[in-house]
């Protein structure tokens, strides 16, 4: 998600650094290309992960060996995407979309990808779908991408927990804010959101956790990366 803007000539150079990393380590094809541009042609904010991010997501999937993975913020799917190519072949994404617009281009896209068989949209509230989901699931998941309104981080940390197992992953988006996560009289409700999730998960016995600040074509922002004992 995008964020406040910073000095020009610094923002440049992330940008500037951003492109390097991403031509050379995660290029992006022809699918992501469309992908964005079908997201902007929709009027969708320009609220995707960078390529480097969708490589990152691809990674952890990769490293831990996960095959089953909840998106919670589908989007446009340009993050969905490069989850599911990572997952093996009897993997499966499962991600929701609480916007009836954003999912439909979501769903284009997955399916122009060639991954509509590894990958289930969800449209609705997170916390509407998530019970059921719950109620329909069959494993826990192994890794967690939380990506949607900040507000709500403590509830969607609540619920990855209860759709979780020992060595699960959880990674929680957007927590930097360009710095305002450190203010403790923010008022932002996007701000108060991400302090509470990072206090529950530093006041969890059964989570380990760390945080990643970034900067890059999305500005100052950041990552926590949390695994389930």
């Amino acid at each position: 998600m995008r964020i406040p803007d910073y000095p020009s000539a610094e923002s440049h150079k992330w940008s500037q650094v951003d492109s390097y990393f991403s031509g050379l380590l995660a290029p992006e094809d022809d699918v992501l290309k469309v992908s964005l541009a079908e997201n902007a042609k929709a009027g969708m904010p320009a609220h995707d992960v960078s390529a480097s991010q969708g490589k990152m997501l691809a990674l952890f999937i990769a490293m831990t060996g996960a095959s089953r993975v909840l998106e919670i913020g589908t989007l446009g799917g340009y993050s969905t995407i490069w989850m599911a190519r990572a997952l093996p072949d009897s993997g499966r994404v499962v991600t929701i979309e609480a916007n009836e617009r954003h999912a439909a281009v979501a769903i284009s896209n997955i399916e122009r990808a060639g991954l509509g068989n590894s990958v289930d949209v969800h449209v609705g509230t997170a916390l509407d779908v998530l019970p059921n989901i719950a109620r329909d699931m069959d494993k826990p998941f192994d890794l967690i991408f939380i990506d949607a309104d900040k507000p709500n981080n403590p509830n969607y940390l609540q619920w990855s927990l209860k759709l979780s197992r020992p060595g699960t992953v959880i990674i929680a988006d957007n927590v930097v804010r360009g710095g305002a996560v450190a203010d403790p009289d923010s008022e932002d409700a996007n701000v108060l959101g991400v302090r509470e999730f990072l206090a529950m998960v530093a006041e969890n016995p059964d989570l380990d956790a760390t945080a990643i600040q970034t900067v890059g074509e999305k500005g100052w922002d950041g990552f926590s990366l949390i695994r389930v004992k």
